[in-house]
């Protein structure tokens, strides 16, 4: 396939994000075309990058000094000792401003990388090259970067990359249960922005699941599509970029009371997707037509994720108090983006603690 480009237009900040299959044999063209220099680059890698693109990635590097740094990428050391590590090579190897970082891997890994980024000496060069879908569409643009403490992405930064490398090639050594974790997102993109897309979804899952071209590339294309336009216009989350969170303040508090464990992040928003979409219906924003699509698309086998297999009513007062700490609450009640219709979401609703609690009972119940 051809390369794709989308230009980022940020109020603060322009870049690149380049979409194609075997972009890494091409970084030194791709650097210099946008005119990115350094002399010293530290590598962040997530420990589950296949040795043979790794060694791929280097070879294509510019003949400058290069660090490696392996990360074992994974919710629990998404903290500030990760960022530490990554600030004491920085310091050590004496890393100026026009030098740069590249993380290479999940959203774990371009979280943790880009917050260190954003700190070092109030900001190094930052290149994102995305290794799994879920970052290639959600993580690795729009400038977010964050840690855990107590809960999900509390501590973090608005910082945006010098550039994006979305190299479908890291697709193929994924399992399964990555690619929907990353089909997670792409739905989730439709469902605030696009029912033409949404239907599109609908119509082609298996084959975007099975990675088949051009489903797989014109997903990814239209998913950062939806994203660009959304951060171009509210870069700082002040309103509208909220939308983006569709299913989140569910999904992280379901994550957090697992403790990070048996749900990966792509997972709880299906389950989060699911249970806004019900709540939705339910305060009667959403109507029965619309709420069946979601419904029925959220059952196909190949997604089909049920509530009851990971909790139960003992679980109720956590997730509640998870929720409670979602970033995005401003009062003492609970913030949540809902939908009106498929590509029509609602912000800024504020629900009482009580309400959501037995909203939650009752799907534990039945």
């Amino acid at each position: 396939m051809s390369t794709i480009k989308l230009q980022i237009n940020t109020k603060d900040h322009k870049y690149p994000i380049l979409i194609g299959s075997g972009l890494i044999t091409k970084l030194s063209k791709l650097l210099n075309n946008n005119s990115i220099k350094f002399d010293k680059c530290l590598l962040v890698i997530d420990s589950k990058v296949p040795k043979t693109l790794i060694k791929r990635i280097l070879k294509s590097l510019p003949k400058k000094q290069t660090i490696t740094h392996i990360f074992n990428a994974n919710e629990l050391n998404k903290n500030q000792s990760s960022v530490n590590k990554i600030l004491t090579i920085l310091l050590k190897k004496n890393f100026h401003r026009n030098d740069c970082v590249f993380a290479v891997g999940g959203g774990i890994t371009t979280d943790v990388a880009g917050f260190a980024s954003s700190i070092f000496k109030r900001g190094l060069q930052f290149i994102n090259i995305p290794t799994t879908l879920l970052a290639m569409v959600d993580a690795s643009l729009g400038g977010k970067t964050s840690i855990n403490m107590h809960a999900k992405n509390l501590i973090g930064s608005f910082y945006q990359p010098s550039l994006v490398i979305s190299d479908s090639k890291f697709l193929e050594s994924l399992p399964k249960r990555e690619i929907i974790c990353g089909y997670a997102e792409i739905l989730k993109h439709s469902l605030i922005s696009n029912k033409k897309f949404f239907l599109f979804l609908n119509k082609n899952i298996n084959k975007i699941i099975n990675l088949q071209s051009p489903f797989i590339e014109k997903s990814i294309h239209q998913s950062c599509l939806i994203k660009k336009k959304i951060v171009e216009k509210d870069e700082k989350e002040k309103n509208l970029r909220k939308i983006l969170n569709f299913g989140h303040t569910f999904a992280h508090a379901y994550e957090a009371t697992l403790k990070y464990s048996k749900l990966n992040h792509g997972e709880a928003v299906l389950l989060g997707i699911n249970s806004a979409s019900k709540f939705s219906f339910d305060n009667n924003l959403l109507s029965n037509i619309e709420f069946n699509l979601i419904k029925n698309h959220l059952q196909q086998p190949i997604l089909l994720m049920n509530l009851k297999k990971f909790f139960s009513i003992k679980n109720l007062n956590h997730i509640i108090t998870f929720m409670q700490q979602d970033k995005k609450n401003n009062t003492k009640k609970i913030n949540l983006i809902l939908l009106k219709k498929i590509g029509k979401p609602i912000l800024n609703l504020n629900f009482k603690n009580k309400k959501i609690h037995s909203f939650l009972k009752r799907e534990l119940i039945n």
